[in-house]
Order: structure tokens, then sequence, then C-alpha cells
């Protein structure tokens, strides 16, 4: 049998006996060959069911192997892009735009991805290379990186380990580093064998007992201005699900519009006498801009329950209006209130964009909550997945550290 490495000097040599245009077409198909199974990867993994989200376990090695720096940016840039192809039809959503401006704003995100990890490759095989891949993974998952940070092979861990918490992440990291050395084999056959069991045991997460999320599908009038009649449905719901039993309801992000003291007056009205605790997504206004907050109505009071600590960069965060003066944007925390107090638990809270990203879920886990509470205005994915990105996400997180989730979406 003979050795694959002296295989692969053989073949090298067959090509350079043949002169460079020899070499450079191999390697410009291989270049291509790679891009296109990163392609494949990032769009299956990323395709919206929690199940797939292993395979985005083949990425380090797709980079790591790279015969060249440009041919690791181009599978960099072909995994990101399949993973947020949902984004340009989202982006002509939300702004009622053409299509160019949603591939602008797509070919921007992929930017710092494609960046990072082309600076960090490395050519030279073995462990050092798989540190650099670990720290290109922690860049992307933080800020300023990490702002855009979607598409992260490190949320397959509540896949790969449910229940493990964080030896499960530890694991999982394991794996990704081992991928991108020549032991990527044994990690591959050690990921698909955990892969295929949970899969086989597969289990959603629960709600906790009592609580209750409701979806709404008001599109995109969901929050933009004062309406009676939408917050006299939402009150008959609240109510009805607290005559069935539900001691917390959930409604998405926005469903209490503007929050003001009439509002608020509204909701404490609305539910004396009924001993349920409402947790609802609102916009708290002042001078400067505005909190994308969930508040919390129970026991005759009212208050801000939470912040999201990353609003959607551009159409939500703004931070460019402050040179200006103007003011108005999404105010970012970014490690602001990591968990909530709530009708006795302690809830690890994500708004809509943040179940996308690492570092939001993670600072929460570092508090150990005991529910997960998820939220989101999401009229504008209409016609693409990455909502279904958003459940499947949030899934895994729930399930890698064991806690019951409560989902509230509006579309």
């Amino acid at each position: 049998m003979i050795p694959a490495t002296s295989a692969r000097s053989r073949h090298r040599a067959s090509l350079a006996s043949r002169g460079p245009s020899s070499l450079s077409a191999h390697s410009s198909w291989r270049g291509a060959a790679m891009a296109v199974a990163a392609a494949v990867v990032g769009a299956v993994a990323w395709c919206g069911h929690a199940l797939t989200l292993p395979l985005a376990c083949a990425f380090p090695t797709l980079w790591a192997f790279a015969p060249s720096r440009s041919i690791s940016a181009a599978v960099s840039a072909a995994y990101f892009l399949a993973a947020s192809r949902g984004l340009p039809q989202g982006a002509v959503n939300f702004y009622a735009t053409d299509f160019g401006v949603g591939i602008a704003l797509w070919i921007g995100a992929a930017a710092s991805f494609v960046l990072v990890h082309t600076v960090l490759w490395q050519s030279r095989p073995g462990w050092g290379r798989a540190l650099w891949f670990a720290l290109a993974a922690i860049l992307m998952s933080v800020p300023p990186f990490g702002i855009v940070g979607w598409a992260q092979p490190i949320t397959a861990a509540g896949i790969l380990f449910p229940g493990w918490g964080w030896w499960g992440l530890g694991a999982t990291a394991a794996i990704l580093l081992t991928m991108t050395t020549g032991k990527w084999p044994i990690a591959a056959i050690v990921a698909a064998s955990f892969w295929a069991w949970s899969a086989a045991h597969w289990i959603a997460p629960s709600q906790p007992d009592g609580w209750v999320g409701l979806d709404t599908k008001l599109g995109s009038v969901l929050g933009r201005a004062p309406d009676l009649d939408q917050s006299q449905a939402f009150l008959w719901r609240v109510r009805k699900a607290a005559a069935a039993g539900a001691r917390v309801v959930v409604l998405p992000e926005s469903a209490a519009g503007l929050w003001t003291p009439t509002v608020s007056g509204f909701w404490l009205d609305g539910l004396r006498g009924n001993d349920v605790t409402l947790i609802a997504g609102a916009a708290i206004v002042d001078r400067e801009g505005y909190d994308n907050a969930m508040v919390e109505i129970s026991a005759g009071r009212a208050r801000r329950l939470y912040g999201e600590r990353m609003p959607v960069p551009v159409s939500m965060w703004q931070p460019w209006l402050a040179r200006t003066a103007q003011g108005g944007g999404a105010r970012a925390s970014f490690f602001a209130d990591p968990v909530g107090e709530s009708a006795g638990s302690r809830i690890a809270p994500l708004i809509c964009y943040e179940q996308l990203l690492v570092w939001p879920v993670l600072q929460s886990m570092l508090q150990s909550p005991n529910v997960l509470v998820a939220i989101g205005n999401d009229w504008w994915t209409a016609g693409t997945n990455v909502l279904a990105i958003q459940r499947a996400s949030t899934q895994a997180w729930a399930r890698l550290f064991a806690l019951p989730l409560v989902l509230a979406f509006n579309t």
C-alpha cells in the first residue's frame, strides 16, 4: 500500500514535470471544488433545521487545507454567503428597496468573516494552524467582529452533546480544532457518531410548566404606531392563556409598541385581577435613542426587564448618528443584562438578532439561568430561512444547557 503522503508527492511531481500551467490549473480546480464544497456546507448546515447544524464542523477542514490564502478567502466567502443567503431578500423586505441593496448588505456582512479567516490562515500544517483557527473563531464570536458573527460552527454543540453544558461546548471546540489538522478524519468520525446518536434521540426543548409563548402574524404593522384594537386583541389572548392555566405569557418583540405611561397603564388595568405575568417586547424611547427591550407586567407593577445587547446593525443600531447629533438609533449595550428575574425564574433573554450570535447566549449562560426566552419581530424574513435559523440556533443552545425554551415571534 502506497502512503498517502507519498502519493500526493508523486502527484505534485507529475504536475510539476508538465510545467507551471498544469500546477496552476490543478490549483484552480482544487480551489473551485473546495469553494463549492464550502457553499454546500454553509447552505445545508444553516438551512433552518437544528439537526443539520453539525455539518458546519466541516468548514474548519475546508478552510485549513486550502492550498493558498486566496483560496481560503474563497472558501470562507462561499461558506458565509451560503449560510446567510436569506439576507438579501430580508433587506429587500425591510427597506422596500431593490435587490441590489440587499446584495450590497450581504457582501458587506461577509467582509468581516472573510477578512478574519483570510488573515489568520496559515500555510504550515499542524496544531499551530488549529490555534489560529481558534483565534478566528473567538474574534468572530465577540464584538467588534462578532457583531456579524453568524453561522459559527460552535453552535452545533447543542446537537452533538445535548445536556453536556460547558463540557459539551469544550468537546465541540476540540473537534473543530482537530478538524484543522491531519487528524481530521478521527474528529469527523467522532462528531458523526455523536451526531447520529443525537439525531436518533432528538427531543426539541419544551416550554417550562406554566409558561406560554404566543406567536402573532401581524406583519410590519406590529409596534409601528399606537393601535388600541391591536393591544386589546393581545390583552384578550393573554387573559385566555391565563384562564387556561398559564402563569407567564410571553409576547413577541415590539408587541407592546412604544412604552409610555399610557401603555403601561393600559396593561396594568387590563391584567388587574389576573394572576399572570406578562413579558413583552417594547421600545423605550429617550432623547438619545431607544432601547429595544423586554418589559414585565405583573402584580400591579410594570418594569423594564431587559435591554437588547445587540440590535440589528444598520437597520436598528446606527452608532454613526451620535456623531451627527441626530440620535434615534437603538442602543447596543453589548454586555449588559445577561439575565433577568421574572416569576421566580432566572431567564436568559434573547431578542431577534441576538439569536444568530454567540456571545449573548454564552454570556447569559455564565449566570446559570433556568429558562431561555427568545422573542422576535420577524415579518421581514418572509421568503427566507432566517427565522428558521433563529429557531434552530436557540433550540441548539437550549439543548446544550438543558434549559426549557420559550419562543414568541411575529411573522
